[in-house]
């Protein structure tokens, strides 16, 4: 991670840490203790809450909201329950049989019940519903992007061809790769985005039945963290009958912003969505998600093993996990991201990620007021590319270089417009004005003359 970023150690305490932040809450310590490790087969009940949030379709609970219910300490039998209930109401166990029940009115003493005998009624028939979005929890970005390619090729067929921006992340062409799909076609993207009008006259060109196209659209990008222009993006493709996967590993957390969220309209038409709660979610790894609009798509991973889900089992209510993921025995992720959901909310994130964001902005005005620096561009996200003015290429490499090596500071490096750059990533909601200060001054400091 770049500099200033969150360490992982940091969360779940990452709710803790922003006090600096607007104090959404300080809950995590008694949430994480009711939490405890006895909850591991916890269903991706997380996951499925924040896929529901990214295809629109319903808001996460507010923790910081007046009258909203704080996790208990100390109640640790029904701590679980209550994680996986806040996370995803739908995937909540139901009532304990043994919970004593309010007294139904004719329970009691004194009050006396009618009796109603309703007319019948003929059934009216349903309205047909979309499936509820889905979701799986992954090692993080990468692997959801090998998931998303995956379910495409699945879903159309082995001949589904991967169209992706020249911007897009590595994992994009190396999945189509190990997967034995044909060579992606690469879009130009002159701006650091895709270019809409490229794109068309690509799959103009790549013409085929509808689904053997799959276009990658990048929200977030690794160098800038640009945004591609979802929505044009999305029209072209559903023009052309081509599927349609968002890699928001990054910028996905800024739905969580009320004040960000606008800069991703159109990811909701995507078939499916990489993220990554590791950036912003300040979850440690690993933290990523692949929402699905679909869930029909998953189908393809369902495998049956009688020693892990025999059907009988299944059939009996145990949790049958085996076709959300490709991995086995893996950790049970889905809980650190059900406790930062349930202690902080949409909103208590939301204003982690606008003050991060705002971080970047402070640190670009210093950085344009300042003569002994260039800017690249204002940021999208909360990626700054700056670099010293009147030098070199070699000169920026070497002073990125010392500063690491010396343990000073850990900036990225990106070369956009023929030139190489500094690339500094906010994400720790703890970050003050005099760090951003001493930031410039240690690269202005160290930059060979």
């Amino acid at each position: 991670m770049e500099a200033c970023s969150l360490p992982d150690a940091a969360a779940p305490r990452a709710a803790a840490d922003a006090s600096q932040a607007g104090r959404p809450s300080d809950a995590p310590a008694s949430a994480v203790a009711a939490a405890a490790p006895w909850a591991a087969p916890l269903p991706d009940a997380a996951a499925l809450r924040f896929a529901a949030v990214a295809a629109q379709v319903g808001p996460l609970p507010d923790a910081s909201a007046p009258g909203a219910a704080a996790p208990q300490a100390g109640t640790a039998r029904d701590a679980p329950a209550s994680a996986v209930a806040a996370a995803a109401p739908w995937a909540a166990p139901p009532p304990d049989a043994a919970t004593p029940r309010a007294a139904a009115p004719q329970d009691r003493p004194g009050i006396a019940t009618p009796v109603l005998h309703a007319a019948p009624r003929s059934p009216r028939p349903a309205a047909p519903r979309s499936p509820r979005p889905a979701a799986l929890v992954t090692t993080g970005g990468t692997e959801s992007n090998q998931l998303a390619l995956l379910l495409a090729r699945e879903a159309h067929g082995g001949g589904v061809r991967l169209v992706h921006g020249s911007n897009a992340h590595h994992s994009l062409p190396r999945a189509a790769w190990l997967l034995g799909m044909p060579e992606p076609v690469v879009v130009p993207a002159p701006a650091g985005t895709l270019d809409p009008v490229a794109l068309d006259e690509a799959l103009t060109r790549l013409a085929g039945p509808p689904g053997s196209l799959l276009v990658a659209a990048t929200a977030g990008s690794t160098d800038a963290g640009l945004i591609d222009p979802l929505q044009d993006i999305a029209a072209r493709c559903a023009a052309h009958g081509a599927r349609l996967h968002i890699d928001a590993a990054y910028g996905g957390g800024l739905l969580f912003s009320d004040r960000y969220r606008d800069r991703l309209t159109g990811l909701h038409a995507a078939d499916t969505v990489a993220l990554d709660l590791h950036k912003f979610g300040w979850q440690p790894v690993a933290a990523g998600l692949l929402a699905v609009r679909d869930p029909r798509d998953l189908t393809v991973l369902h495998r049956r093993a009688d020693y892990l889900n025999a059907e009988d089992d299944t059939e009996a209510g145990l949790p049958d996990l085996l076709g959300r993921s490709l991995r086995t025995s893996r950790r049970p992720d889905a809980l650190k991201i059900a406790v930062t959901l349930r202690t902080l909310g949409r909103h208590g994130l939301g204003r982690l990620v606008e003050h991060v964001c705002d971080t970047a902005h402070t640190f670009a005005a210093l950085v344009h007021r300042h003569p002994g620096f260039e800017l690249l561009d204002p940021p999208t996200i909360s990626t700054v590319l700056f670099r010293p003015a009147h030098t070199t290429d070699d000169a920026v490499a070497a002073v990125r270089r010392k500063l690491l090596t010396d343990g000073r500071a850990v900036l990225g490096r990106a070369r956009l417009d023929g030139r190489l750059w500094l690339k500094a990533t906010f994400l720790n909601p703890r970050t003050r004005p005099d760090d951003l200060a001493a930031l410039l001054k240690l690269v202005e400091g160290n930059t060979p003359g």
